[in-house]
This record gives C-alpha cells, structure tokens and sequence, in this order.
C-alpha cells in the first residue's frame, strides 16, 4: 500500500539522463529508505528514457489555458482522494504546497527548499513564508543559507517544524585511481563562473602540459569560445558518468557567482577524491569541510589556487584524501532523520480519546438562556447523555447561548467562526446539528473536506406537508439548507409524511427519546392522585392565552372534552389564563393525575409527536394517543390508550376510572414498551450505526453469534432484508432496535 507521495517540481524530468537537483536528492533518499516500498514518486516523464526509479507515476498534461504548475498539482490531489496518502512530500514548488493546503489534505505535509525561498512564486513575501511556516508540518531546507533566507525579515529566526537536510552521498571505499585532470560541471555561463573556468585552465594547460581539462553541461544563451586541444566540453551526461568523471579526476572547480543554494557538484567531487575548489557564495561552504576558497571570482586568483595544487603533489593529495575520508554529509544518515520523521507520522497518530468510540459536537439548544428550565424535555439534552452512554466523547455547543452573549454583534458569521474554530481545536468525527442549521455553505464543505467529519442534523417540529403541522412551510426550509453537505436527517415527523427536495435515502424517523435519569417518576406507584386527566399546552407562556389572530385546534378539542364530560377531574395548563408549568413545577401537577393526553397540534402525522409524549408515558402515566398518529405499530391497548375522536377518548377515560387497578397496570407496561424501544442509549446508537453504515454489520454479528455455521451465514442475508425493508418502512431501523438492540 502506498502511503507516501512525492511530488517533484513541474519538468524536472525524473531520468538518468536529465534528472535534476530535487530528482536526483528523491532518488539518492528513496533508494537507501525503508519506506520505499510505501512510496510512489508522481513526476513529469518526457522523453523514451526510464524513470530513476520503479514506483514512479507521470503526472503527464495535455495543453492547458490554466497555470501548468496548479494542473500538475491538480493531478496530485485526485491520486490523493484516490488513496488518502497519509504522507505528501512536496519538492521546491511552494505553489503547490499552498494549493494542497487550500484543498485541505488531511495528510502530513513536508516541504524541501532546494532554492532561495526569496526567489519562488508564492514563497517570496514575507507573509507568504509565514503563512508556509505555520500551515506545513514540516519544512526542510537543503543548507543554512537557504534556511537562513527563508527566516530573512520574519518575525522570527526558527521553527521547530524547520530544519536541515541536506543533499547527501553514499562515500565510496577505496580511494580511486586519480589523473592529471580538472573538471567543471554545471550550466556553461557566467553565473556559474564558467568563464573564469574557461579562462584559468587555458592558461594552466598551456603551462602544465602533461594536465588536461574537462567540462560537462551546456548553455544555449551563453557562448564562450575556449579552444584547446586538452579542454574537452561535453554536454549533460548521465549523472553515474559525472560521478565516475569525478573519480578520475584530481581538480574540481566550482566558482559561482550565483549564491548557490548548497552546490551538489562541490559535495559529490569532494567526495569522490578531488581537491575541490569553491567560491563562498550561498551553501558552498556548508558542502565540506577541507574547502579551497576562492575570495574573489577572477582569472588570476583562480589560476594561482589550481597551480598550486598541480606543483604541490603532496598537498594535492592530502586535500584529496582528506575530502574522501571525511565526507559529512552522508546519505544513510540523513536518510535515517527524514524515516524516522514519516515513520513518526505514519506511526504515531494522537489518539487524544482512547476508550472511546468517536469524537462529537453537538451543536443545539441547551436551555442555558432559560436557566435549564426545560432540562425534563430537552431532546439535545437527551441525544448528547444516550451518545454519551455509548462510550462516544461528547461537546455541546449552544449557539443561542453564544449569540446571547454577543447580542451587539449577531450574525452568520460570527456563529460560523466559532464552529470553525471549536471544529478545529476538537477534530470531531461527527457533527450533529441540533433543531437548526446555523452552518453556511462554506464552513460545512470545508470541514468535510478538512477534517473528514460526518454531519447529521435532527429536528423535533412538525414538518408535515400541504398545511398539516404548524409552521410546517418555515420549518422545511430551515432543514433544507445546505441539503447536500448533510449526510443524514433524523425527525420527529416520519419521512412518509414529508414532502421535500432533500433525498428520501437521508431522512429517518426520530421518536422523541427518554432518559432514565430525567424520565424516572413510575406515577403508577403514587396513591391519592385525585385528579383524572393530565393536559398541558405550550403557548402558555404568553399567559395561558393565543396570541392574536392565531388559533389552536387543540383548544377547541379540549373545551369539547369538558363540555361532553364533565364529569372527569381535569388538570390543564396552558389555557384558559392557566398558566403552564415547568421542571419539577410540571411533575408536581402530574403527580396530581391518574392518566394523561398526548395531543399535538395540527392534523395527526404518521408517529409525529411534540417532546410531551416522552414526559407522559416515560414517567410512567397511562397515556391517551390519537389513533391517526399510527403509534399503535410499537404499542397496544394495554400500554397506551388509543382514541378516534372526542366521544371516543370520553367514554375510555370514564371506563378506566371505573377499573382503576387497569390504568397503574398499563401505566406500567407502557413505560416499560417506551424505554425498551425508545430509550435515548438504543436512539443514538441507532444513530450511529446508520449515519456510519454498521447496521447491516450489527446484524450479521448477532446473527452469526446465534448460529455459525453456513446456513447462519445465508440466514443473515435473509434476516437482513426482511428487517431492512422493515426499516426503510419505518425509516429508522426501530424493528430492528427491538429485536437486536435492546437495552
């Protein structure tokens, strides 16, 4: 498997024939690292010439109006959505580095300046090298010098993500067998003090007869006219050649005028035997240790230095050897410090959440603005204790909270910021979006594609169609939003009875959950309950009266229950100027009670209902549901009272009165039905297993546990259907909770 990905500058063709610095340094390191075989080196191959090496893919482009280096780069990025490298080494083209930042690779990015920083497209500011040294993790650079004008006018010197690695050689053993040679390679102008070359070792060889000369390179924009029968000029040759030119040879001379970033030449010559003469421009003096300086590029100072090389054979040869025993820059030891990095990164990944499960954000309302007085009915509440229970890590973000804080300054923006930075500095592996979708486009699409988190959002009010729910149209378009970045939607209204443009396969039924700490009266245990029928509304709280203009079905519902029966003991909050009741002040007037009606506004939705019906019967009061609500799929008459219409729920109430022993019992078989299916530990889980696709793996284990042989294998697969077209009836997978999952 290929984990690593090295990426080489655009055109540095990766051959023997004209590879260049970058290639020849991947070359040199790849081939000598234990990592080889989990890397692969991505490069531009033109040419009939092989690669330098095997595991080598041509990023090859056709013609293109776009910047060739950000195509190139393209290219990179979907072989890195194809196998999610876990590793990215990018060589001397910040401009690539800097678009991989941008898509947000989530792999470890390491960086190698081969050249002035000062002198590349998009490392050339100062802000610019900030921005690389803070959004890379790790750089390296090919000397100090290159280092040191990385770090030039930054607001500071170092990083601990900065350091060294030089090129390096692998030392030959025995000393070669050297001739009366000098040799020059590199481009053929001035820059690289090729004329001075030219100049001095004319004057030498027609002194030292018995001497010659050699240049390897070219250079089409400078011509120089050095004619002498012992001066050879070669083109680029392979670069094994150079170094077997360099063994033969007895002089090197390397006089740049360009401030070289390290100057390989210098290094592989010393290396190789040869008395190496430099200038002290750039990385030069940082290639060996027995330099020969030059101080000043020019025809007589060169002159003198090599002729006092060719008339001192002893201290030639000192030189010489010195440089060959004393080689410091290595390649088996620097290639140990860049492996043991990626080993690091490869090995080493920071699991902060040992333990748990996953990391979660769970982004709602928490009540905090009312002083928690709505702790008993709180569904965000509920959700984040059941993720909990299931051994998930959890952080809850209340935004409105945050917004209340911030009142002077309310705004998209300012919520989207703060969930950019919470998401940054915890790494969720799930983010659920709580009654509302307060992301915008952007932030949710960068932190999918940054950190890879899935995104579910669950809502709790009505969203039946064609006018069947409150504020049904309003609240559509709040859950719509951004649709596509969503992975999954679980809501309290079953998606039969929705009609929206978000795809059918990413809506699933959410029952209102209990929790066993919140949900824990068991009111079936309590005597002297004096009152018959338990009822509360929520529009309460503009003191038990409708705003004006608006209308409640369930008003007029209730004022025909009395009006038939009246009779019945009632207890309701809401109406009438009775204002409602909240936390324990609500359970002080349940307690009061024998049974209970969950009745919603609007027209009954197929298993809608408000966070009431978790209050009732999770607390143990025998509960009356309007039989259009479908609810009887998951509980029967003797755990829950189903009705028709107002004379139908009057006449029940008034026969259970008259058998009261039947209303604690099936109090109590009704509670314990809600907690076996509905408890908020089995829901969340749930919800796991479906936003992370493990259902089908749930079963098959169970399955197989029961029975391990072959037919329990078919047996699964058959199972699996038969439950699967259960839960795509139900949308959540509820019947599978039943059987499989219980608490």
């Amino acid at each position: 498997m290929r984990e690593i990905a090295i990426l080489l500058p655009y055109k540095e063709n990766f051959t023997e024939k004209s590879a260049g610095a970058a290639s020849i340094w991947v070359k040199d390191y790849l081939d000598r690292s234990k990592l080889k075989r989990r890397s692969v080196v991505y490069g531009y191959l033109d040419g009939k010439y092989k690669p330098l090496l095997k595991n080598f893919k041509n990023l090859k482009l056709n013609n293109s109006f776009v910047k060739k280096n950000i195509t190139y780069t393209d290219k990179l990025y979907k072989e890195y959505l194809k196998h999610n490298f876990k590793i990215i080494e990018i060589h001397n083209r910040p401009e690539s580095l800097l678009y991989l930042i941008n898509k947000k690779v989530k792999s470890k990015l390491i960086f190698i300046y081969h050249n002035n920083p000062q002198d590349l497209r998009s490392s050339s500011s100062v802000k610019e090298r900030i921005f690389i040294a803070e959004n890379t993790d790790q750089i390296y650079f090919v000397s100090n010098w290159v280092k040191n004008k990385f770090f030039e006018d930054l607001p500071y010197k170092h990083r601990n993500n900065c350091d060294i690695l030089y090129p390096a050689i692998n030392p030959i053993k025995k000393f070669p067998k050297k001739q009366k040679l000098i040799i020059f390679t590199g481009k053929l102008n001035s820059s690289k003090g090729f004329d001075t070359y030219g100049k001095s070792v004319i004057k030498i060889l027609d002194k030292f007869t018995d001497w010659r000369a050699l240049a390897i390179g070219n250079e089409p924009r400078e011509k120089y006219n050095f004619a002498h029968k012992r001066f050879k000029i070669l083109d680029w040759v392979t670069h094994s050649k150079i170094l077997n030119y360099y063994k033969k040879s007895s002089i090197s001379v390397v006089p740049s005028r360009w401030q070289e970033p390290f100057g390989r030449t210098a290094m592989e010559s010393a290396a190789f035997g040869c008395a190496t003469i430099t200038s002290k421009r750039g990385g030069l003096p940082e290639t060996f240790d027995n330099t020969l300086f030059i101080n000043k590029i020019n025809q007589q100072e060169l002159t003198s230095v090599i002729e006092k090389l060719i008339k001192n054979k002893t201290y030639r040869q000192k030189i010489q050897k010195k440089n060959w025993k004393n080689v410091i820059h290595k390649i088996s030891d620097h290639t140990k410090k860049i492996d043991n990095l990626k080993n690091f990164y490869l090995n080493s990944s920071i699991n902060y959440n040992r333990g748990v499960n996953l990391k979660i954000l769970h982004i709602s309302t928490f009540d905090e603005r009312s002083d928690h007085r709505l702790f008993n009915i709180s569904i965000a509440n509920k959700i984040s204790k059941g993720l909990i229970r299931n051994n998930h890590d959890v952080i809850n973000f209340s935004y409105r909270n945050y917004l209340s804080k911030n009142f002077l300054n309310k705004n998209n923006k300012l919520i989207n910021d703060k969930v950019t930075n919470i998401v940054n500095n915890y790494r969720p592996n799930l983010i659920v979006l709580g009654h509302n979708n307060i992301l915008d486009n952007n932030t949710l699409s960068d932190i999918k594609s940054k950190h890879r988190s899935k995104v579910i959002l669950w809502y709790e009010d009505a969203l039946g169609y064609k006018g069947e729910g409150p504020n049904w149209r309003n609240n559509l378009s709040l859950i719509e939003k951004n649709s596509e970045l969503i992975d999954q939607y679980y809501l309290t209204t079953h998606p039969d009875e929705i009609a929206t443009s978000i795809n059918k396969k990413k809506l699933n039924y959410l029952p209102i959950p209990v929790d066993p700490n919140i949900e824990n009266l068991n009111i079936y245990n309590y005597k002297n309950r004096y009152k018959d029928l338990f009822f509360a509304l929520s529009h309460g709280v503009n003191f038990g009266k409708l705003k004006k203009g608006k209308s409640d079905e369930r008003e007029s519902f209730i004022n025909q229950l009395m009006l038939k029966f009246p009779n019945i003991k009632y207890n309701i909050l809401g109406i009438s100027n009775e204002l409602p009741k909240w936390n324990y002040n609500f359970y002080n007037e349940l307690i009061k009670c024998k049974m209970s009606l969950n009745l919603s506004r609007g027209k009954p939705l197929k298993y809608t209902s408000s966070n009431r019906i978790a209050a009732l019967i999770g607390n143990g009061i025998f509960t009356f549901i309007d039989e259009k609500t479908k609810f009887r799929d998951f509980f029967n008459d003797s755990e829950v009272g189903f009705y028709k219409n107002v004379d139908d729920l009057g006449n029940k109430i008034e026969y259970l009165l008259k058998h009261p022993n039947k209303i604690n019992k099936f109090a109590k078989q009704g509670r314990a039905k809600y907690f076996k299916l509905f408890n908020n530990k089995l829901i969340t889980n749930l919800i796991i297993q479906k936003t992370f696709y493990l259902i089908f793996l749930s079963i098959f284990k169970i399955l197989i546990a029961k029975d391990k042989s072959v037919i329990g294998f078919f047996l699964f697969f058959i199972q699996s259907k038969k439950y699967f077209i259960s839960s795509r009836k139900l949308s959540f997978c509820l019947i599978v909770g039943e059987k499989f999952f219980p608490k």
